[in-house]
């Protein structure tokens, strides 16, 4: 005998426990991925601490534990793989998961730039820059691990207003990086035997402004998540191909 297809009461009965368990996945989700940025932060802020400090055992400690992010990435988009495979969601749905790939892989390079700066400050120890710009680099790595920290709780909780002013931070990390290129230039300037350790300064500091980056990508996808909008490259601000370009005149009108 051919086995009947489901009926529609049938179906009504086991939606909502489906529903119910793949929103348990997507929290599931959701804590990986709180948990991968808390790894990522801290090993920003040791990095940093060991390239200001020139602390060997810091840099070891943060390039040692890169292997722990590496897996969690690799966790989290297998299981993001899975959820598309098995559940097949739709709408906003879809662009969540594909948001929590991207968003761990920009927390895997966040883990890879904090390496970075952990090789920088084990060159750094053995040649120190007396005068080194550390407020400057210092403020640097604060506001990029809090545009980070905001750029994830943003994700979590579904709020594209807090993306936006995260993607609006980033100009003054900017601002910071050059101030530190500045100071470097001039101590370069004055004494030749300080590029060496400058140049490991302005390193750290293109890696943080790095991080910064990576911190507006993610906010720049919680936009898109919450309001399907496109903010990346000023898109918005970007007319349509063949619109006539915007004058004073049409502005007004």
């Amino acid at each position: 005998m051919n086995q009947q297809p489901d009926s529609p009461a049938r179906n009504a009965g086991r939606h909502p426990e489906v529903r119910r368990h793949f929103h348990d996945e997507l929290s599931e989700l959701k804590a990986k991925l709180l948990t991968m940025s808390a790894n990522a932060q801290e090993a920003l802020d040791i990095a940093v601490d060991a390239a200001l400090t020139g602390d060997d055992a810091l840099a070891a400690q943060v390039i040692a534990g890169d292997r722990t992010l590496d897996a969690l990435e690799l966790e989290i988009e297998e299981r993001v793989l899975d959820l598309l495979a098995t559940q097949q969601p739709m709408a906003r749905d879809l662009r969540l998961l594909l948001a929590a790939m991207k968003i761990a892989n920009d927390l895997e390079r966040v883990g890879d730039h904090a390496v970075n700066i952990a090789e920088s400050a084990e060159r750094l120890h053995r040649n120190r820059l007396l005068l080194a710009p550390e407020h400057e680099l210092a403020e640097m790595a604060r506001q990029a691990r809090a545009m980070l920290s905001g750029a994830l709780d943003a994700f979590v909780r579904g709020d594209g207003q807090l993306g936006r002013e995260i993607c609006r931070q980033d100009d003054g990390v900017d601002a910071l990086r050059n101030s530190v290129f500045r100071v470097l230039l001039t101590h370069m300037m004055e004494d030749p035997r300080s590029i060496g350790p400058a140049m490991q300064l302005f390193l750290v500091s293109r890696n943080l402004e790095r991080v910064a980056d990576l911190a507006t990508n993610i906010a720049e996808d919680v936009v898109f998540l919450v309001e399907g909008k496109t903010i990346k490259h000023h898109a918005e601000e970007t007319p349509p191909p063949g619109a006539a370009p915007e004058t004073p005149d049409s502005r007004t009108a």
